[in-house]
């Protein structure tokens, strides 16, 4: 793979409808379709991929800001004092409106668990619209964070037991990266444990001895990065040392656009519209784009573009809000006119992430 990650157009009659996608996000916005009733539980997740869609296609005017932000904090978890505190529970979001129960008699909050990757979304959403972190209750948020950090340094999602691993690690590092604050969490031991997680082919598995995974590279490499361990474009540092594997990584990496052009997430699958973010991040924050097909990578994701506007898991298959926000992020990581640049590693607009 030697041409280079450049903005030159390429010769193929379909390109990049934006005009198409907005209305597709519209419907989104406005009602999600019947399909998603499985997905309830995730709500905050679908207005993130919603909401983040817009921002990065240059369309976040339709969106009515205040009434965005009114119903996020609706999530919140109510304050609680230092001695519930100790119980082990984490008091950031929820994910919806199926784990937001009323109280009990005695007042209490029966089953409300907050979880670490609707808050992560929740306070995502908040960045995009411009809302002042600082008036979210950071300390309930970080202090209870450190009830979900393991042992080993891995991360659960919420405090009543799943499994821990690069996914939600990663939450709590962009979590405490958004609000500065990084009381909640050992930097170290979680650093330690994300170097367990790089397997003898240079990618990174879910957990220690797992496959390497396009998504669990992401997270490590992300999660390092917010923390402060790893460069940016360490490929172009010859002088620095990295805590990392990079050769490894980048041959790993480079392996996974598949011969149709687009990316898979492990070796011998197809590729997927989703990697084209979750490997290509990682080539960004590499310093690595350079290496990538980018014509190829082009085609390869429009065979997914529908019609309809959105974006596809594979070819042939009807637009799905996941694949379309990484289907456009990819396209935004490859500079398509009109689409506003990422900050890869927090997974929103660099005006977003910057408050600009």
């Amino acid at each position: 793979m030697e041409s280079e990650l450049i903005n030159e157009p390429f010769s193929m009659e379909q390109r990049f409808d934006r005009d198409k996608h907005i209305k597709f996000l519209d419907m989104m916005y406005e009602l999600l379709p019947p399909g998603y009733e499985s997905q309830e539980i995730n709500h905050l997740t679908l207005a993130y991929f919603t909401l983040s869609s817009l921002d990065i296609l240059g369309a976040l005017d339709r969106v009515d800001k205040d009434a965005v932000g009114a119903w996020i904090l609706s999530f919140q978890t109510p304050q609680k004092d230092q001695a519930e505190l100790s119980h082990g529970e984490f008091y950031g979001f929820l994910g919806s409106r199926s784990s937001q129960y009323p109280a009990n008699d005695n007042g209490s909050l029966r089953c409300n668990g907050s979880h670490l990757a609707s808050t992560y979304c929740a306070l995502c959403i908040l960045k995009i619209i411009g809302y002042d972190l600082s008036l979210v209750n950071i300390e309930l948020i970080t202090k209870s964070l450190r009830n979900l950090q393991q042992p080993d340094g891995s991360f659960m999602p919420i405090h009543i037991g799943a499994e821990a691993d690069l996914r939600f690690l990663y939450c709590a590092a962009a979590i405490s990266y958004m609000l500065s604050d990084w009381t909640g969490m050992d930097k170290e031991n979680a650093k330690e444990y994300i170097l367990k997680c790089q397997s003898y082919d240079g990618g990174f598995g879910l957990c220690p001895g797992l496959e390497s995974h396009g998504g669990a590279t992401f997270c490590a490499i992300a999660s390092l990065r917010l923390m402060g361990f790893i460069e940016d474009d360490l490929l172009n540092k010859s002088s620095s040392t990295s805590i990392i594997n990079v050769p490894m990584l980048l041959d790993w990496v480079l392996q996974r656009q598949a011969s149709d052009g687009g990316f898979q997430g492990r070796a011998n699958k197809p590729s997927d519209t989703c990697y084209g973010f979750w490997v290509g991040g990682v080539l960004k924050i590499l310093g690595g784009s350079k290496f990538v097909d980018r014509e190829a990578m082009c085609v390869s994701l429009l065979t997914c573009q529908s019609e309809y506007g959105g974006f596809s898991k594979f070819q042939g298959q009807l637009p799905e809000l996941y694949h379309s926000y990484y289907g456009f992020s990819a396209f935004s990581l490859l500079e398509e006119p009109g689409l506003s640049s990422l900050c890869i590693e927090l997974g929103i607009t660099k005006r977003a992430a910057h408050g600009s």
